[in-house]
């Protein structure tokens, strides 16, 4: 019996094409069956069932709403769309790159061997060979070491603002403000108060 079923078309000649009309093509408000064939020109029924699978790489909402990932795909550069569709992969495959984080670097024969083991369909099922064939597909739009570099960016950035330490901003002047916020005791005793602003003054005011 089959564990999962990770995302796949059959006709997955019709990926390549479509990708390539949607890089194209202006954003429609709504992803609809009728704009695929329409706009797209794919009305064939093995054309349909990418708007699912766009839907689990994150390019649509549940109501064919082109996401901002969409939008990234469509990108004239291409490093920023091949990242994009390197992220979408990621988010239709949860399940492969659980097993393998490095999923998009298998051969294609290693790969299928993959979907075998997490599906638990034979080799040569013809839904095993639509996954690998659709994963193909996706792939070849994609660039995987873009998405890897931009992850590694951010926590060096950050590793360099944290490495830098109070003696070497000894010449730079901070202005700083406060807002403190205070919850008095109820008591009609004026020394209360008193000893309360005196503290304040002589421990948080003083420059």
């Amino acid at each position: 019996m089959a564990k999962a079923y990770p995302a796949f078309m059959n006709a997955t000649g019709n990926i390549p094409r479509i990708l390539e009309k949607i890089r194209v093509a202006a954003t429609p408000e709504r992803f609809t069956q009728d704009y695929l064939a329409t706009e797209l020109g794919f009305s064939g029924g093995g054309a349909r069932a990418f708007i699912p699978l766009a839907k689990k790489l994150g390019f649509l909402g549940s109501d064919g709403t082109p996401t901002e990932l969409y939008k990234q795909f469509r990108n004239t550069n291409a490093e920023k769309s091949k990242s994009a569709m390197a992220k979408a992969i990621k988010n239709a495959y949860p399940d492969i790159y659980a097993r393998n984080e490095y999923a998009h670097s298998l051969s294609k024969a290693d790969f299928e061997g993959l979907v075998v083991e997490i599906t638990g369909m034979e080799k040569g099922n013809p839904s095993v060979r639509a996954v690998v064939g659709t994963f193909e597909a996706l792939k070849s739009f994609a660039d995987f070491s873009v998405v890897a570099s931009h992850e590694e960016r951010a926590p060096i950035e950050k590793k360099v603002i944290e490495d830098i330490s109070f003696s070497e901003m000894s010449d730079v002047k901070l202005g700083l403000s406060y807002t403190i916020n205070l919850v008095l005791p109820k008591t009609d005793d004026v020394s209360v108060f008193n000893a309360i602003f005196r503290s304040l003054r002589e421990n948080l005011l003083k420059k």
